[in-house]
């Protein structure tokens, strides 16, 4: 008989920055399903078995954005097992190039992508630790 683990879930969430007229903007979807729904996110979702993390954070970026990314380099960990609704889910998130006149086209979960300046942004906004990864990014 097989033993049973309970493990935690793989998440991967594409962070893409430019230089706006107001300082660094990030690419952000507005989350259209449960949990965090109308709230700002890093584009991101759930490594498929079998698939590497760093095609999962490129698949994710495309499939909510439209944008096609290119080096993804490890920026954050987050892995606290009260940190979502769904379980215990552990998210990597990595900085990814794009072309900053990329057409942005929301799909899947996303309702909405844009690029929003990081220091317009309030915890209230932002999904789940999402912030987090925003105040990194603003220090």
């Amino acid at each position: 008989m097989a033993e049973q683990f309970l493990n935690p879930s793989l998440t991967v969430d594409a962070v893409a920055l430019r230089k706006g007229p107001g300082g660094t903007e990030a690419l952000l979807i507005r989350r259209g399903n449960e949990p965090w729904k109308g709230k700002l996110a890093f584009p991101g979702g759930f490594v498929d078995y079998g698939e590497d993390p760093i095609d999962a954070v490129l698949r994710e970026l495309l499939e909510e954005t439209g944008v096609i990314g290119s080096d993804p380099q490890l920026l954050a960990v987050h892995g606290d097992s009260k940190r979502d609704p769904r379980g215990h889910i552990v998210s990597v998130f990595y900085k990814v190039t794009v072309r900053e006149d990329s057409v942005l086209i929301a799909g899947d979960d996303a309702t909405n992508a844009e690029w929003i300046t990081i220091g317009e942004l309030q915890a209230d906004d932002v999904a789940g630790d999402h912030i987090r990864v925003i105040e990194m990014l603003s220090e």
